[in-house]
């Protein structure tokens, strides 16, 4: 809450407690050193339900009236407080899902007639877990998975050797196992009893208040020791003197889509983990050494031992500390935050001027920093947050100190690079896949300021007939496809050689593969597939297209042969996140640029189509566009490699990805892509052909009229760049603009790519 309320003002409105006071008032706790006033609402003992939702509505409306100059974003935990403030005037609602309350014991009959009128309403919705996402993720078209970050820096705390164990548990003897947390009708008592009464030398510290169950139900036994509540600040204290961390929770419609907390909070305190089978926990830590899941009492005492005899310095927590370092609350916050200001731009129109009289008046953009006023608070705009813009932005900022305002229209950052996890806790590439490779030694020191990588060589099988063969075409596809024995490069090009077909003049894509290969391999490997990929003919496409896929007479099965060729070692969208955590950049996601309206910056950096920025002035630039069908199966491996290809006309799909294969992630599970090429939809591939470039080259000459705007990226410059060429291309153009600022000569607003060998 404290990392939202940065330059906000944050009430947290509490649950309303009983007074012997006539009038409802509302009590205020401020938390200074946070940025949150928290808000106890005071109602009357003796009043009706009908009259404490009166009186609630009431305050709520008080306080807005009071103390907010703008219509607030309605931030809620729970849907039984939107039975009094759902129809406050908001620039936005949030529901923050994070269990399902109707599951508990003692929930209240109007919780789910409540949650469907605040999803009706909502604009952007969390969960708590991948679980709850998968339960509910049917009900809202923004809802987004956020499994439970942690506070590494807090819990790490019970790793120092400074951290004093806290006197209750100080003067224990023996192994101790213990639990925080709230101690309700979630947990298993009996196998609580069941490990007390099996171990009698082990201690066993529950730490937490006891709700909704009678304190008489706990089993009392000399080894158990109920300590009650703590708080949050003592926890890693009391974590620094366990040897073992618990996680028994009864397997019950209570805990059927709990995330837990305590599992990542544990392992920041360098405690292992011993949980009952919480299917989010096997999902997001169940591959780990650190962490046993058992199903049976007498499995989790044997977990328990396991865990036990773990080495105090063993390779289990740096295992463990590796799966942390990308669930900071750091990042889990950047994340939603995004969504967040995305939800208040698409809801203005719907929600602003519903009883404000001031809302009409908020017509700038939505976050705090945008509604500055006075001369702008920005030097440069930059349209897309791929790689072209993320690239210029972080340059600009940390290169040059200008302040940079980044905005992309759809809802997150990395363009088509964008990965994260999905439903079944895979990490995927949304747009398909994008293998990093290259030859720039340049392009790969800038990238590797913001990120580790992980050595990866794609390769690449085509299934044709009952068979799968190598893909570019090698000697083993050759011998596989015709039976033969080819030993060496020499019989390998002779057998080429002599399938062949003169070409006069190669022009065409077409013309490439039959000039190289022959037609029969053309019309097996190329022809369908680009057919399929393109919607044309590859005789009506320009040579480039399958030149980019060569043809080798030796056994190399890998798809690139760059020098350079890896994998983020955290995913695309962490190496994003990096590089755009910088005080001179302001990042906005699901914001159009065209709506920003008169925004007064010296510089704009375009990565978008440049036939849209120009109103489509001279006709639309052909693009290719993509369709995706996501699938996750209940298997480890799918298929053998990365990605298969059908080059087949009858096979709708040109591509299977299997993602693990890129990313080395280990899972029970794997996530899939079919890729459907197709017409319609966002622009991907510019098509190359030479009416085209005809047209864009009128596009280009309007775009050197514009100084104030460099056109960066594929789109931008409707050229098919491999990602490192874009990131060259990005430094070139800053390269550039530094020189204009320093009066050397200067070309047209667009950016030349930088080669990459």
């Amino acid at each position: 809450m404290r990392r939202f309320a940065a330059g906000r003002k944050v009430f947290f409105f509490e649950e309303a407690i009983p007074c012997d006071h006539p009038l409802a008032y509302l009590e205020y706790h401020p938390f200074p050193a946070d940025g949150v006033i928290a808000l106890r609402p005071r109602l009357p003992h003796w009043w009706s339900e009908a009259e404490r939702e009166a009186g609630l509505r009431q305050l709520l409306d008080m306080l807005v009236a009071t103390s907010m100059t703008a219509p607030p974003v309605l931030w809620f935990y729970t849907p039984m407080m939107f039975a009094f403030a759902g129809t406050l005037p908001a620039a936005a609602v949030v529901y923050d899902c994070m269990d399902e309350l109707a599951s508990f014991r003692f929930a209240d009959q109007r919780l789910q007639g409540l949650e469907r009128a605040l999803l009706a309403r909502a604009d952007v919705v969390f969960t708590g877990g991948h679980s709850l996402f998968e339960a509910k993720q049917h009900l809202h078209g923004n809802i987004h998975a956020f499994p439970s970050a942690v506070d590494g820096v807090h819990f790490g705390l019970a790793r120092q050797a400074e951290t004093r164990v806290p006197a209750d548990q100080a003067g224990l003897s023996g192994p101790i196992l213990g639990f925080f947390g709230v101690i309700d009708e979630r947990l298993d008592l009996a196998l609580i009893r069941s490990l007390a009464e099996a171990r009698p030398d082990w201690q066993i510290v529950m730490v937490g208040p006891v709700a909704k169950i009678d304190p008489a139900d706990l089993p009392r036994l000399a080894n158990i020791h109920w300590l009650g509540n703590r708080a949050y600040a003592e926890l890693p204290s009391y974590l620094a003197g366990w040897d073992v961390a618990l996680m028994p929770f009864a397997i019950n419609e209570a805990t059927r889509f709990i995330s837990p907390t305590k599992t990542p909070e544990y392992l920041a305190g360098g405690v292992p983990v011993v949980s009952t089978p919480i299917t989010d926990v096997i999902r997001h830590y169940g591959q780990l050494d650190a962490v046993t899941v058992a199903t049976t009492p007498a499995a989790f005492i044997a977990g328990c031992e396991a865990a036990l005899a773990l080495p105090a310095a063993g390779s289990w927590r740096a295992e463990a500390d590796a799966v942390l370092a990308d669930i900071s609350w750091d990042r889990t916050f950047a994340s939603m935050d995004r969504l967040v200001v995305s939800s208040i731009r698409r809801a203005r129109p719907q929600h602003s001027g519903s009883g404000r009289a001031d809302a009409a008046n908020d017509s700038g953009p939505a976050s705090p920093a945008l509604r500055r006023s006075g001369r702008a608070p920005y030097d440069v705009l930059v349209v897309g947050a791929g790689f072209a813009g993320s690239v210029l932005a972080e340059r600009l900022a940390a290169g040059s100190g200008k302040r940079v305002l980044v905005v992309d229209r759809r809802d997150h950052i990395g363009g088509n690079a964008y990965d994260h996890l999905d439903a079944a806790g895979v990490l995927v590439h949304r747009y398909g896949p994008h293998i990093f490779h290259t030859n720039s030694q340049q392009v790969v020191d800038y990238l590797s300021r913001f990120t580790a990588w992980r050595p990866y060589e794609h390769r690449v099988l085509a299934s044709v007939g009952d068979k799968l063969m190598p893909m570019p075409i090698n000697r083993t596809t050759l011998n596989l496809l015709y039976g033969l024995d080819l030993q060496d490069d020499a019989a390998a090009a002779a057998f080429l050689a002599a399938r062949a077909e003169p070409v006069e003049t190669v022009r065409t894509s077409e013309d490439v593969v039959v000039a190289a290969v022959g037609r029969e391999l053309y019309e097996t490997f190329f022809r369908g597939y680009t057919r399929k990929q393109w919607g044309l003919d590859p005789s009506e496409l320009d040579k480039s297209v399958t030149a980019r896929v060569p043809t080798r007479t030796n056994t190399d099965d890998r798809y690139f042969q760059d020098t350079f060729q890896a994998m983020p070692e955290k995913g695309y969208t962490a190496m994003f996140e990096r590089m755009l955590d910088h005080p001179g950049i302001t990042v906005e996601t699901g914001v159009d640029h065209r709506d920003l309206g008169d925004l007064d910056v010296a510089t704009t950096i375009y990565t978008g189509p440049i036939d849209e920025f120009f109103d489509f002035r001279f006709g639309k630039l052909p693009y290719r566009c993509l369709a995706f069908r996501h699938e996750t199966h209940d298997t480890e491996t799918f298929q053998a490699v990365g990605v298969v290809n059908y080059p087949s006309e009858d096979v709708p799909y040109t591509r299977i990805t299997e993602y693990k294969h890129l990313t080395g992630q280990r899972h029970a599970r794997t996530s899939l892509t079919y890729e459907f090429p197709c017409a319609e939809g966002d622009p991907y591939y510019p098509i190359p052909r030479a009416e085209n470039q005809t047209v864009y080259r009128q596009y280009e000459a309007l775009a050197a009229t514009r100084p104030d705007v460099h056109f960066v990226g594929r789109l931008a410059t409707y050229r098919y760049y491999n990602m490192d060429q874009v990131v060259g291309q990005a430094l070139a153009t800053y390269r550039r603009m530094t020189s204009e600022k320093a009066g050397a000569p200067v070309g047209t607003g667009t950016a030349a790519a930088l080669p990459t060998s």
